[in-house]
């Protein structure tokens, strides 16, 4: 007996509102040690590099069908992946590191940080939280275009995204708690940004039935295209950030190697057909 994706979909949504949630909270009570944050990360950029490779990428072909789906796919990839990098570029929004330490140097750094700096980090992380959301509803339109997953898919995207949450949310609090925001304002930036995935899942997940014969066409996009965003975030932002460390080598290595066994795991237990043919 399986869930239908409309109800997947929801529960993904309101477990990712929760955990995005509960990060933005975290920032205000708790400093995550800067070890444990790297491990997350680490773990984080290989579960997102597998459910790319493994899920997304595959499931955009199989939609997408015939003889160019392979050339299509790597198109709408390396769109993708520009796109982030570029979203990235402008307005450096990931801040991952929350320890004492690290906030006290860059606060006396960079004086600037006050009232508004928190708003280019807020508009860059709700833009890439909108195609996470693009992600996680277009593997759901993917079962009901006619491969029946069992929400095995969704799975794998609605891990990444809801480790990669809480992370960004803190990001967020963070910068704001050091230019001065009251904490009410911060509540209401935090439940704001929790809501933002769900959005963009709800809108591509319900909207690309306006594209009628087309959707096929939409869903395989969006897959290739949240493919390429998932490589640019893990590659070009997350991991970066975990080597220019030496220390821990090991335990950061197996953190990631244990993200991507995971996506891979997943993928395994889907049926044999997922990826073989169109719907």
């Amino acid at each position: 007996m399986t869930a239908s994706p409309a109800l997947l979909l929801s529960l993904y949504c309101i477990a990712i509102a929760l955990f995005s949630f509960l990060g933005g909270l975290l920032a205000d009570r708790v400093r995550m040690t800067h070890t444990r944050t790297q491990v997350i990360m680490s773990f984080v950029s290989g579960l997102m590099l597998g459910v790319a490779f493994y899920h997304l990428v595959p499931h955009s072909m199989a939609l997408r069908g015939g003889e160019n789906a392979a050339d299509f796919t790597v198109w709408w990839v390396i769109i993708g992946l520009i796109s982030m990098l570029l979203l990235l570029r402008t307005f450096h929004f990931h801040q991952h590191d929350f320890s004492h330490e690290e906030h006290e140097h860059h606060h006396h750094e960079t004086p600037s940080v006050h009232s508004l700096s928190w708003v280019g980090i807020a508009l860059g992380l709700a833009v890439h939280t909108l195609i996470d959301g693009v992600a996680l509803g277009a593997v759901l339109q993917g079962e009901v275009a006619g491969h029946g997953l069992a929400g095995l898919l969704g799975m794998g995207v609605f891990l990444a995204i809801l480790l990669h949450k809480p992370l960004d949310a803190m990001s967020i609090i963070t910068v704001m708690e050091a230019g001065g925001w009251s904490r009410s304002a911060r509540r209401v930036a935090n439940v704001v940004f929790a809501l933002m995935c769900p959005l963009g899942a709800l809108l591509f997940y319900f909207g690309v039935d306006l594209l009628g014969d087309a959707r096929h066409y939409g869903v395989a996009v969006a897959l290739a295209f949240s493919a390429g965003a998932f490589i640019c975030i893990a590659l070009s932002d997350l991991l970066p950030e975990v080597h220019f460390h030496s220390h821990d080598r090991g335990k950061l290595t197996l953190a990631f190697l244990a993200g991507i066994a995971l996506a891979y795991s997943i993928g395994s237990l889907e049926p044999a057909s997922a990826h073989l043919a169109a719907g």
